[in-house]
Parts: structure tokens; sequence; C-alpha cells
């Protein structure tokens, strides 16, 4: 037990000696650590303290050259307003030396002008006296003169005023007559020239228009087709076109035969038709008849439109151009008149142009001239072509030139503008070709309309249709208004009539046709 205690004590005396052994020693380190860290910061600022002086010491060199660089710059802009300065004080002093020079200069100028006034006013003054000097001298002339020749001025002016008045009038009137003389060579000379360029620039083929046409057929076997049980096709073709159908041994064609060239048209398209339909009847003879009456105004206004735009003429009024159509199947003298009145519109043109005038005008006043011969109405065949023409152009508001040029290329009213007269030579132009017209035919056709005049004079007359060559009159009257007696006293009063107004070789056959007709419809 002692020696446990002893032991124990032992261990604690050892423990309590290695505890002081150790502080001693952890004391003794520390304050080396504190001696050495001492010396690691005395070390660190003495390298700040260096690394400091070192920077002070570069931002005051940057400073000093910053400086020194601004310092140069504000010398050298300071220098180039000097500079500038100095090179206006310059222009400066220039400029007052050139405004003294001017001002020098300037007072010599007013010095020579005042000395230059000072002569002129003592010449003024000199010549004032000279002219007051003269007047004196030729007024002492005058009356010296004047009792001389014992007149005064003012007669002897009038006297003398006279001779040359006369003198100078003769002298006008033989210059004027030479002029004349001469104006007229040379404008006979140019027209002649004019003329016939003109003639030589619009050539054209010349074909007379007849008045039969011929529809050509594959075989003979469609004549009896056309003809019908006892004639009844070949009489309602006839009754519904007004053409004669002749129907004789030659091969293959058939003849259709009337002076309207705008019916016979209607015929011959109408058999085409029928022959190509192979239905042949009276009322579908009456119904095809209708359709290609209808398919023929159309055709005209279409001829109308392309003989406009041809002609490069704008503007024209509808019913203008409709009647332009209806020219291509008219006639004037055996000449087809759409025909003619292009051939006059080109003439007019050229004509017009070579004269310095509108062609564009001419044109369209020689495509007008005669749209009077195309008339609507029975009425208006009593008028003039020309007048009627010259009407119509103001009605579809023409210009003035162009109904004057119409209404005057016959004469019947007076020529108040350049146009009419070239309206009138051209259409000369044209008619006078060789070959253009021929005067039996219009004559003829002229016959075969005053027929059909006469017939229409009298009441109750529907159709009236001239074929034959005029030898025969076929009259449709309406059934509601003349019955079978008065169809036969028509007949009478028609021929009767025919022969009291018309001159005509042989005889004249006046057929009156009364037809009736119940018509209804189920429905």
């Amino acid at each position: 037990m002692d020696n446990t205690i002893l032991i124990i004590a032992g261990i604690a005396i050892g423990a309590l000696i290695g505890f002081i052994i150790a502080k001693m020693l952890e004391r003794s380190n520390a304050s080396k650590l504190i001696k050495s860290a001492k010396k690691s910061a005395a070390a660190i600022v003495k390298e700040a303290n260096a690394e400091g002086e070192s920077i002070k010491k570069d931002k005051i060199l940057q400073a000093k050259e910053k400086f020194l660089e601004l310092k140069a710059e504000h010398e050298k802009v300071i220098m180039s307003r000097d500079k500038k300065m100095s090179d206006a004080e310059k222009r400066i002093r220039d400029k007052e030396s050139q405004v003294s020079s001017e001002l020098s200069k300037t007072k010599k100028l007013n010095a020579q002008i005042e000395e230059k006034s000072n002569d002129f006013d003592h010449r003024l003054e000199v010549l004032e006296k000279k002219q007051s000097e003269l007047d004196r001298l030729h007024k002492s002339q005058v009356e010296q003169l004047e009792v001389i020749s014992s007149l005064s001025a003012d007669e002897a002016k009038q006297q003398l005023v006279e001779s040359l008045k006369g003198e100078a009038k003769s002298d006008a009137m033989a210059y004027i007559q030479d002029k004349m003389e001469e104006a007229k060579l040379t404008a006979q000379q140019e027209a002649k020239k004019i003329i016939i360029n003109t003639i030589q620039r619009i050539g054209t083929e010349e074909a007379v228009d007849n008045c039969v046409s011929v529809f050509n057929i594959e075989s003979d076997d469609v004549k009896g087709r056309i003809i019908g049980r006892e004639g009844r096709n070949i009489r309602a073709i006839e009754a519904a076109t007004g053409v004669e159908i002749i129907v004789d041994d030659t091969p293959e064609a058939i003849i259709l035969s009337c002076f309207d060239s705008v019916r016979r048209e209607v015929a011959r398209l109408s058999l085409h038709k029928l022959v190509t339909d192979g239905r042949i009847h009276p009322a579908r003879i009456e119904e095809v008849v209708k359709k290609t009456q209808k398919q023929i105004e159309q055709e005209i206004i279409e001829v109308g439109k392309r003989t406009v735009i041809d002609l490069g003429i704008h503007g024209l009024h509808p019913e203008l151009i409709k009647m332009v159509g209806r020219m291509k199947y008219r006639s004037s003298y055996g000449q087809n008149l759409l025909q003619h009145s292009r051939e006059v519109a080109k003439l007019c043109g050229v004509m017009a142009a070579e004269l310095g005038l509108n062609p564009k005008l001419a044109k369209r006043a020689g495509l007008l001239h005669d749209i009077g011969k195309v008339p609507d109405a029975e009425a208006d065949m009593e008028t003039p072509h020309a007048i009627l023409g010259m009407q119509w152009a103001e009605k579809f508001g023409e210009k003035p030139d162009v109904c004057n040029a119409i209404g005057a290329h016959h004469d019947e009213i007076e020529m108040k503008s350049l146009l009419s007269p070239i309206i009138q030579v051209c259409d000369a132009i044209s008619g006078a070709r060789p070959g253009a017209r021929r005067q039996v035919l219009d004559s003829y056709i002229q016959r075969l309309k005053d027929l059909e005049e006469i017939a229409f004079g009298f009441n109750g007359v529907k159709k009236a249709y001239a074929i034959q060559a005029g030898r025969e009159l076929r009259v449709i009257v309406e059934s509601e208004k003349v019955s079978d007696q008065n169809a036969a006293d028509l007949s009478f009063n028609i021929s009767q009539k025919i022969q009291t107004d018309m001159t005509y070789p042989g005889q004249v056959k006046v057929t009156v046709i009364r037809e009736t007709r119940a018509i209804n419809i189920a429905k």
C-alpha cells in the first residue's frame, strides 16, 4: 500500500514536472515565434514602404508627363489662335487697303463724270442755240417759198401727199396683180401636184356591184327540195326575203336576183342554213329568214367597227358606226358605197396632210360624206343625201367642219372650211376612176326603188318587192286592213299609178298577195 502511494505520488510528481517542463518549452517556442513574426512584420513594412515610395515616384513622374503634355497642347491651341488672329488682321489690312484704293478710283471717276457732265451741258446749250437758229432759218425759208409759190405750207403738203398716194396706189395695184397671177400659176401647179400624188398613193381595185348572186349547191337534187311541193317553198322564200329565186338548168347553182344587196345576202345565208339543216318548209323558212336578218344587222355593226378601226377614227357615235356598216350593202352608180367611202377617207387624209390640215378630221369627213345614201325611213329619201348626212352628223355630235364638209360636197350648201373642197375633190376622184361606176345600173336600181315606193304609198301595204328586173311588182298586204275585193282594187290602182308616174320599157305585172293566218298556242 505504501508502495502504491509512493508510485502514485511519483507519477503525480513526474506529471507535474513534465507539465512544468512542457509549459516552459511552450513559452520558449512562443517567444521564438513572436520574435520571428516581428521580424517578418518589420520586413513586410519595410518592403511596403519601399514599394510605396517607388509607386509615389512613378505617379509623380506620370503627373509631370501629363502636365507637360497638356501644356504642349495648350500652347498649340494658343499658337493656332494667334495664327488665325494674325491672318484675320492681315486680311483686314488687305481689305482696308483695297477699300482705300477703290475709294480713290471712285473719286477719280466722280471727277471725270462731273467733268463730262459739264461738257455735255455746254454742248447741249450750243445745240439748243443752233436748233433755234435752224428753226428760224427754216421758218424764213418756208415763208419765202410760200411767197414764191403762192401756196401755204399745208396746201403744198396736201398736194404732195395726194400725188404720193396716187403713185403708191398704182404701184401697189401693179404689185398685187403680179403677185396674184404668180399665186394662181403656183396654186394650180401645187394643186395638180397634190392631186396626182394623192391618186398615185391610193390605189384600189374597182368592183362594180351587180344585182345577181349565185348560190352553189352540191347536187341538183337539192333544187327540188328548195322548190317544194307545187313550188310552196320557193314562194315562201320569195315572200319572206323579197328576192327572186331563179331555178333553171344551170348545174349545181341557183340564181338570186334583187337590186337590194341586203335582201340578196339574207336570202343567200337563209338558203345556206336551210340546205345545211335539211328541213325546208314554209314555217322553217320564215324562222330562218328572221334569224338571218338579225345576224345581218349584227354583221353590219361589226363591219362598221372594223372600218373605223382600220382608218384610225375614234369616238364615232354607235349610230354612225351602224350607218357605216350598212354602206357595205349599198351601191352608188354600181360602185360599192363602203369601198367608195373608205377610198375617199384615205384620199382626204393624204390630201389634208399635204396641205397642212388635220388628216384625222379629213378621214372622218371622207368616211361619213355619203351616209345620207343609207336612209332608215322612206321619208328620208326625199331629202338630198348630202343634206341628210349633214343633219345626222349634227344630231350625233360631229364637229361643225365635218358637218359642213358632208353637206357641201355636192354644193347644196356654202363651204365654210378648207375641209369641204377636199371632200368634194376626193369624192370626184374616187368616182372618176376608170371602171368605178356604171350609170345604167344605178338608174335601173332607182327605177326598182321607185316601183316599191309607189306600192308603199297605198294603205294596208305591208311589204313590196320589185322582181324580175322590174317586170313584176309583188305586194303583200295586211289581211286585217285589206279584203279580197280591196286587194283586186289595190292591184288595179297600183298599176294605174305606175302607168301615170313612171317611164319603163315593156310591161309591169302587179301581184297583190293577201294571206290570212290563225295562230293559237296550246299550254
